[in-house]
């Protein structure tokens, strides 16, 4: 199964091979040689630059800790690359951004070091969901970054924008959807239990789920594509020639801003909204400085600066921020997020797998 963080944020620009030697080659000298520093694991291409542009620089000013980024794979590589270096003592990256799934899976080898959120003063900004604890509540990771799937639309086809989620399901709609081809990226089992089933809890028994499948079957005839490469699917979208599916807000905004007509709606029983953690590998030499990065980048003016430049949901509380409404909305929703299972795709993954091939896309 893929990664999920790292499948979504994959859209964020093409992943080169060899982008971590590259940056470790580019290092100024000075840097490598100071005493304080720290190795940051983030998602290549645009999403990287965009962190080595606007976060770390600011963050070595205010701690004097330079920061050395690397770039993560894709996949689960980067989750069985620091448990292979861990057993030796290692660490590719001190912290590392990590999926909601790639977290389950590393406390289950005590991959992450327990944070002290004694050191971490700014965790209180945060919203409860976006700390990740080990069963005994040790803090596994920090929330780092979220961002939303929504419902999109063409808006030369569908002059009202839809209120709920229920449109996918509209006869109406035959053969006009677009949606994303995994059981593990489109979250849809948890969209049709929050639309028809009163919550994502009804997905505690395989019986429940079994149901979610039954009524997502459903939507079959309306879907025209099941899509792993987004661009396919963003430039239908922007045609009319498939003008409705589920797609990332904060890209259909900055389409929008490009003069294309298709727009994000956040339906009634909410986004869906998936994110990622910062975790400190239990082979890091580098707890202190971990802990001050951490700290800094849970502060509502960073996580206000990540909104607007590299267009990802804020993790700490709405008041806390200065987005301005326009600014919120770009990448964010006060409506009651959808949250993904994300337990279901660690302990259920081939079965759900299974499933989904043999009951929705087979």
């Amino acid at each position: 199964m893929r990664d999920i963080l790292n499948a979504n944020v994959s859209r964020r620009g093409v992943l080169g091979a060899g982008v971590a030697g590259a940056s470790l080659l580019a290092m100024p000298s000075i840097l490598r040689a100071q005493e304080k520093s720290l190795k940051v694991g983030v998602y290549g291409g645009y999403f990287k630059d965009s962190f080595d542009k606007n976060i770390f620089p600011e963050f070595t000013k205010a701690t004097g800790i330079a920061v050395e980024s690397v770039a993560e794979p894709t996949g689960e590589a980067w989750l069985v690359q620091l448990e292979q270096a861990a057993k030796a003592g290692q660490a590719p990256a001190d912290v590392s951004m990590m999926s909601q799934v790639a977290m389950l899976k590393g406390q289950a080898t005590e991959l992450w070091a327990p944070l002290d959120t004694a050191k971490i003063k700014n965790a209180g900004n945060l919203l409860d969901r976006f700390v990740n604890k080990y069963p005994d509540g040790r803090i596994a990771g920090i929330g780092a970054v979220a961002w939303y799937i929504t419902l999109v639309t063409n808006t030369d086809v569908y002059k009202e924008p839809p209120t709920s989620w229920q449109a996918f399901w509209d006869p109406a709609n035959a053969n006009k959807l677009g949606l994303l081809a995994l059981v593990s990226n489109s979250f849809l089992l948890e969209v049709t239990a929050k639309t028809f089933m009163g919550g994502t809890n009804a997905l505690d028994t395989e019986e429940g789920i079994l149901k979610a499948f039954d009524k997502l079957a459903e939507v079959k005839p309306n879907v025209a594509l099941w899509y792993r490469d987004e661009a396919q699917f963003e430039q239908a979208l922007k045609s009319g020639e498939i003008p409705m599916g589920q797609y990332y807000h904060d890209v259909t905004g900055l389409a929008a801003a490009d003069g294309h007509h298709v727009r994000s709606t956040f339906p009634k029983e909410g986004g869906i909204q998936d994110s990622g953690c910062w975790a400190l590998s239990r082979a890091s030499k580098k707890v202190e400085e971990a802990h001050v990065f951490i700290d800094y980048m849970c502060q509502p003016a960073i996580q206000a600066t990540l909104s607007r430049k590299v267009g990802t949901a804020p993790t700490v509380k709405r008041e806390l921020l200065d987005l301005n409404e326009k600014e919120f909305a770009a990448v964010s929703s006060d409506i009651e997020p959808i949250i993904p299972r994300y337990d279901l795709y660690q302990t259920k993954s081939d079965w759900l797998n299974q499933k989904w091939t043999e009951l929705i896309v087979g």
